[in-house]
């Protein structure tokens, strides 16, 4: 009934395993909190499906079944803990108890370190979840041996042959690759630094560099030869794994500035010249496979949850990025909690599926792809290098992911895709879509107010199901999926509606690289639209300096926590306060059920030169809502006099090179129809040439200003740039995060002549 495209989209997953040594303890302060939730029971369209289950049967013996394979499913996990007669000889030297004198000295170790070799305490809860004993990686990942060992663990394509290994090679090929980087001269507690796409090769770097007591550091692939130096030396990195020639040419740039380095290993693709210590990745994974086990085991044995194993490097928007030091602990404890929190099924039940597509080097693709999954079984599935060009929504139709995570920026694209084809559609087909979006609408609206994941649902909403939501699953390549999830910011309340009209409800999440990625998670029997609902199981929010309506800044507790940014102790002492509280900078406010609402940034908080404090983000979606041609909006004011807007136009993304092109996507160009214009490139609207489309975004801009609670907060001037922002122009982030300052040094001309004119705008009352 309908014909549906997307060009972008990602994945989720996992669950639990087995028991560690007496852990550092930290106990948690007492703040407001919420029952943990446990996993309801749920219909087709809300519980893990079997490999080649059909979510399009309602019979209410399959239902039946289906929350049988749930319940199973949580029995299994809430079981996982295996005794310790039954944990191979390694497990057993690793679960000791550390002897009393040890104990005493770890008690003195702070909550927090610059050091990449210090230890920290753990933040321990006295029950649930919080109080689970304290895992390696390497416990976790012998677990998951043990418990799926012949299981699909990692699978791809080669051209047209698919290749899979399952947990037990998988593991054999970590140790191999930590064998050859002690045979290379790897250092304890030195990085080894992986640039590249995803891949197989990436986590067996990744985990390899882990298990021979490296750090694993994930570079964005699309740093500079600069950033990449700044990087490897601050991790001191010993071997750098990359992906192909073009990786490999900036990292020849900067070899002679990296004193640390002595190894090069390249794993995609034949090299075009032998140079000394650059290997392919076959010959980086023979160097180890005839190593004798006992270095390795020693070094493993060693190895405790409360020292890191893991650096995320944040993306730089204000000055140079700095490495998050993330814990054993860290990693296995909040894939732990994560997994328990949104109901992921043990594979012993019915295995989970992912496609791993996001940046690596983000911990939201490494909590989902790498730690969830091998938390329960679960099977990763890696896209092609050019996912993001178009060959994404071919591998979803292939894999059928059972749960899906996309940043805003991609949800957004989907709906603007999907909308310009279905203004291609006839009119029978538009009338039947708009009907099936209003029950669909309607329908989850109220399984949301009951907190619900299913419920008495209308005969309309069965038949809108059959007629179209079930088409458009199908057509995404998400007819299995179970859970679509969005974070890494804002996604607005258009997108968040539009997609829940179609029964694709959006999971919001939130967190940061310092708490390990998620803090708090919607579930489809707890959310709201435009939260990013409760907190993981054993976390702890805390609201600071709330203002008059309970909006303050979101702190967080948890054994999620970060250790501390390598070599900074002063950024880590910004970041973490006197009582171990990680300050997010974000402001948030929680509503009487619990939910958490984010309502802006510290940093970006406005504070006009009148000294009245304004969120911008609020703001800025709230035009974005009423003017449906613009896809950015960026609020300026700060120690301004009033308030002004950079606002950018829907355009076509170049394919080949992600940059904004200068036509117009078919939405914007049917917007501009209905408003009486036959614009179809932004140059003929930028700056104002366009005054049709001028008139409507003042219009638009006039009712948000009708809903403002002050005369300065009221936006006066706005300007139409010539470009869309972008990832590769600087605007935006990794993440499609805004880079704010880097927005207002880049449009400084235009944004000055904004404020030109001494005197306030004379029409700087609010429309009546």
């Amino acid at each position: 009934m309908l014909l549906l495209l997307l060009s972008v989209a990602p994945v989720v997953t996992a669950l639990e395993p087995n028991a560690m040594s007496e852990p550092v303890v930290m106990e948690r302060p007492q703040e407001v909190g919420f029952p943990e939730p446990s996993c309801p029971a749920r219909d087709t369209e809300a519980s893990p499906v079997s490999e080649h289950a059909d979510t399009a049967n309602d019979s209410s013996e399959e239902e039946s079944a289906e929350r049988d394979v749930e319940a199973a499913a949580v029995d299994a996990l809430e079981s996982v803990a295996v005794p310790a007669e039954q944990r191979t000889n390694t497990e057993q030297v690793n679960t000791q108890s550390p002897d009393p004198s040890a104990k005493t000295e770890a008690a003195k170790s702070p909550l927090w370190t610059s050091q990449g070799d210090a230890e920290v305490k753990l933040r321990m809860g006295e029950s649930g979840v919080a109080a689970e004993p304290p895992l390696t990686v390497h416990q976790m990942f012998t677990s998951a041996v043990e418990r799926y060992g012949d299981n699909t663990a990692l699978a791809w394509k080669e051209g047209d042959q698919a290749k899979s290994l399952n947990y037990k090679d998988y593991y054999k090929a970590c140790r191999t690759a930590a064998k050859s980087y002690l045979k290379l001269g790897l250092q304890r507690y030195h990085g080894v630094c992986i640039l590249g796409f995803n891949s197989a090769e990436w986590f067996i770097a990744d985990i390899g560099a882990i298990l021979a007591g490296g750090f694993g550091v994930g570079v964005y692939t699309t740093n500079s030869p600069e950033a990449c130096q700044f990087v490897a030396e601050n991790c001191k990195a010993n071997v750098i794994v990359l992906e192909n020639e073009k990786q490999l040419q900036k990292i020849l740039q900067i070899e002679d500035q990296l004193p640390h380095l002595k190894a090069i290993v390249q794993y995609k693709g034949a090299l075009r010249e032998k140079r000394p210590n650059l290997y392919t990745w076959a010959e980086f994974m023979e160097l180890g496979r005839d190593e004798p086990d006992g270095p390795l085991d020693a070094i493993i044995a060693s190895q405790k949850p409360n020292q890191c194993c893991s650096l995320i490097y944040t993306s730089g928007t204000t000055g140079q990025p700095k490495g998050v030091m993330l814990s054993h602990d860290n990693l296995t404890w909040t894939a732990l909690s994560t997994a328990k929190h949104v109901c992921l099924t043990d594979a012993t039940v019915a295995q989970e599926v992912v496609v791993s597509y996001l940046p690596l080097s983000h911990i939201a693709a490494q909590m989902v792809d790498m730690w969830l999954i091998m938390r329960v079984g679960g099977s990763t599935h890696f896209a092609q290098p050019d996912a993001l060009k178009g060959s994404l929504v071919n591998t979803l139709k292939e894999v059928r992911p059972t749960a899906f995570m996309g940043v805003p920026r991609v949800w957004e694209k989907m709906q603007e895709k999907m909308k310009s084809i279905g203004a291609k559609s006839s009119t029978l087909r538009r009338k039947v879509a708009s009907w099936a979006k209003d029950v669909g609408l309607q329908t989850n609206l109220t399984r949301m107010r009951q907190n619900t994941a299913t419920g008495q649902a209308p005969f309309q909403y069965h038949l809108a199901k059959k007629l179209v939501f079930k088409k458009v699953r199908k057509a995404l390549g998400l007819d299995r999926c179970t859970k679509c999830y969005t974070g890494a910011a804002p996604t607005t309340k258009d997108t968040l509606e539009f997609f829940l009209s179609l029964d694709i409800p959006l999971f919001e999440l939130y967190g940061m690289s310092e708490c390990t990625g998620p803090h708090t998670i919607s579930r489809p029997d707890a959310f709201r639209l435009t939260s990013c609902g409760k907190e993981i199981p054993g976390c702890t929010t805390k609201l600071d300096n709330p203002d008059e309506e309970g909006n303050g800044e979101i702190c967080f507790w948890g054994r999620h926590i970060f250790m501390g940014y390598l070599n900074a102790p002063d950024k880590t002492e910004e970041a973490l306060d006197a009582e171990g509280w990680l300050h997010s900078g974000d402001l948030g406010k929680r509503d009487e059920h619990g939910f958490l609402y984010i309502t802006g940034r510290i940093k970006e908080l406005i504070i006009t030169a009148g000294g009245e404090n304004i969120p911008p983000v609020p703001i800025e979606d709230a035009v974005k809502d009423a003017v449906p041609l613009l896809s950015n909006a960026m609020l300026i004011g700060d120690k301004r006099k009033f308030l002004s807007m950079l606002v950018t136009i829907k355009c076509q993304i170049n394919p080949e090179t992600g940059n904004p092109e200068d036509e117009l996507t078919p939405e914007a160009v049917e917007i501009c129809k209905k408003l009486g214009t036959s614009a179809k490139t932004v140059s003929e609207i930028a700056g104002g040439r366009d005054r049709t489309v001028h008139a409507a975004i003042q219009e638009g801009i006039n009712q948000v200003n009708k809903k403002a609670t002050s005369n300065a907060q009221c936006i006066q001037k706005f300007v139409i740039l010539n470009r869309d922002f972008s990832i590769n122009g600087g605007e935006l982030g990794p993440t499609m995060k805004l880079k704010r300052p880097v927005v207002l040094k880049m449009y400084k001309d235009q944004i000055d002549n904004f404020y030109k004119d001494l005197e306030t705008p004379a029409d700087n009352q609010r429309p009546k």
